[in-house]
């Protein structure tokens, strides 16, 4: 999957393959039993989350979501999802949310400055700063998932594994 081109955080993918749901599941089952070194599987329903195992797990290591959607003609269509791990992506969720937070609250108050025809340049410097921190926390961000390319790779090239066996 060619990642650099890619604007989104999160690459997301889809592939509709022969067999039925439960089939392309008990592969998944199968692989689970068998080689728990190579990869964490996690398996709920219709879902199927694939992680690095314990042994390769970095801060920045991705993990890889796949949903499993019935089709007539006995075809399932895979939705894949790539993105950090949990916790980290809650951070910058976090972190995004207070970003805005500030920048929301100062703009009212520079707003109210401007109509009390009081001096609301700190208010705008606060607000430029905020813009300023979304941008390097996206960087922040598209290095982190820089980092997990190869990972990202190794997690794609297990799921066609299993989805050839």
């Amino acid at each position: 999957m060619e990642t650099n081109n890619e604007i989104r955080l999160r690459l997301r993918f889809y592939k509709d393959v022969q067999g039925n749901t439960e089939t392309i599941r008990q592969k998944f089952l199968n692989f689970k039993e068998n080689c728990t070194e190579d990869c964490h599987l996690k398996i709920k329903h219709n879902h199927i989350w694939m992680n690095m195992p314990e042994a390769k797990k970095e801060y920045w290591s991705p993990h890889l979501h796949l949903e499993l959607e019935p089709k007539e003609n006995n075809e399932t269509h895979i939705r894949g999802l790539f993105g950090p791990e949990p916790t980290l992506w809650t951070l910058f969720m976090f972190l995004h949310f207070i970003v805005a937070g500030i920048f929301i609250i100062f703009s009212a108050i520079a707003y109210s400055n401007y109509v009390l025809k009081t001096s609301a340049t700190m208010d705008l410097i606060v607000m430029a700063l905020m813009v300023i921190v979304w941008f390097i926390l996206y960087f922040v961000a598209k290095q982190i998932r820089f980092r997990g390319n190869g990972q990202m790779n190794e997690l794609e090239a297990k799921f066609f594994k299993i989805l050839e066996s």
